[in-house]
């Protein structure tokens, strides 16, 4: 009796099985007329050439603007027009299509925004040069805003910002509002670097604008003076003009207090951003291709600051990019006496050194075996032959130079490794310590 009852219910049970099987949903096969030509997707928002082919905006513009391609994909006719027109009839079709198939997995596709035109970034421009002409500085700081909402609609629509000249409209707004640094134009002045962040990499034209003496001078008193927004936009612009020109960093370096301000901002950090800035930014200040008495006292300048002390902290823990940045401000402060001086009385600067050796990048790796070559040097010059040996082979430095030889490095940093190892190689009867966790998981290159 038993044994009917679970016969029974097991029959039951595989009947309602086979009833969910016929009720699952069908394979819904997607219109050719919605699918995009390129993708084979649905397209989420549909765009015609000039060919009349409807195509999916984000397939068709990486054809048109990311592969360089100025022809029709499917007709291979030569567009007259790059630009593609929203095909709006087509967008609400699918849309139509997608509500009535929502039971089978389908989402209605949102209606895209509209993206900036040429047009439209234009008249904005030209409005910005005429409220400027007008001394209207809430007028710009209106229409800045405007640009900035623009451009962070979408990479296109940043394209198209950059592409019809906003670099050189802001940046002549910048240096004309810099005339009369007044409260309101302060304001003016923080909401342009602001919009300027936004548009990074510069062009020339925008590096050459920004690089005018006034402006330069203006950038300072953002840095010194500025919002917390308006320092870091300050560098984030001032890391771009240093990056390429050499007679910029010796207009920078003369502004009163941009030295000073410059370092502040590593030593009262804001944020990471602003920190890897701000490090770029010194470190092409105190290792430029000029003569060695400028760079001596650009660099004695940072020294005053603290900067040494400050680097060597931050060096214990950082991250990556910080601490490459870092360890070649150091390197380059470290290119003169004094800075040698400072680095050497210092007892974080050895171990720190040492420690950075094969554990963060190549770049790291080459700063440290410059900085520890020129501190063996000067340790010499002053009677302290022994010092800095003693202080590395404590902390595994001689085995770790002898892999770097191994693993590969530039000729530069090898020739400086040997020289090490042949200083250190007297002292190691004296004194040995390795510590093996530095070497654990290190991959070699061959």
């Amino acid at each position: 009796m038993i044994s009917a009852y679970r016969n029974r219910r097991a029959a039951r049970n595989a009947n309602k099985i086979k009833k969910q099987l016929a009720d699952v949903e069908v394979d819904v096969a997607v219109p050719e007329l919605f699918r995009c030509p390129i993708s084979l997707e649905l397209m989420k928002d549909p765009v015609t050439l000039a060919t009349g082919i409807t195509y999916d905006r984000e397939s068709v513009e990486k054809w048109i603007y990311e592969d360089g391609n100025n022809t029709c994909p499917v007709t291979g006719v030569v567009l007259t027009s790059l630009e593609p027109v929203p095909n709006h009839a087509i967008r609400r079709m699918i849309q139509d299509w997608c509500v009535e198939n929502k039971s089978y997995g389908f989402d209605r596709i949102p209606t895209p925004r509209a993206h900036a035109s040429s047009s439209q970034v234009s008249q904005v421009l030209s409005k910005i040069v005429a409220m400027r002409g007008k001394g209207n500085a809430q007028g710009v700081m209106d229409l800045v805003v405007k640009i900035k909402d623009l451009a962070k609609e979408s990479e296109r629509s940043k394209k198209c910002i950059v592409s019809n000249g906003v670099g050189r409209v802001l940046t002549e707004t910048f240096d004309a509002c810099s005339y009369d640094q007044n409260q309101q134009n302060f304001a003016v002045l923080e909401e342009i670097l602001s919009c300027l962040t936004l548009i990074l990499p510069f062009d020339q034209e925008t590096k050459s604008g920004l690089g005018s003496t006034r402006s330069l001078r203006t950038i300072v008193t953002i840095l010194k003076l500025g919002t917390l927004s308006g320092r870091r936009n300050a560098v984030l612009v001032l890391k771009e003009i240093l990056s390429s020109d050499q007679a910029k960093l010796e207009e920078f370096a003369e502004v009163e207090g941009s030295i000073e301000a410059l370092a502040k901002l590593v030593k009262e950090p804001i944020d990471p951003t602003t920190t890897n800035a701000s490090l770029l930014a010194i470190y092409h200040l105190v290792t430029p291709s000029t003569c060695y008495n400028q760079k001596e006292i650009l660099i004695t300048r940072f020294l005053a600051t603290g900067l040494t002390e400050k680097l060597l902290e931050m060096l214990v823990d950082c991250t990556r990019g910080v601490c490459e940045k870092a360890l070649g401000v150091l390197d380059g402060l470290c290119s003169i006496d004094e800075g040698l001086e400072k680095a050497h009385t210092n007892a974080l600067t050895v171990p720190v050194l040492v420690k950075k050796l094969l554990r963060v990048s190549d770049t790291a790796t080459e700063f440290s075996v410059s900085s520890l070559w020129k501190l063996s040097k000067y340790g010499k010059s002053v009677g302290d032959e022994e010092g800095v040996a003693m202080e590395a082979l404590q902390v595994g430095g001689f085995q770790k130079l002898l892999l770097l030889l191994q693993v590969g490095s530039s000729v530069k940093t090898k020739e400086k490794a040997c020289d090490l190892l042949k200083e250190w190689n007297l002292h190691r009867g004296r004194v040995e310590c390795i510590e093996s966790m530095d070497f654990k998981n290190l991959k070699r290159s061959f």
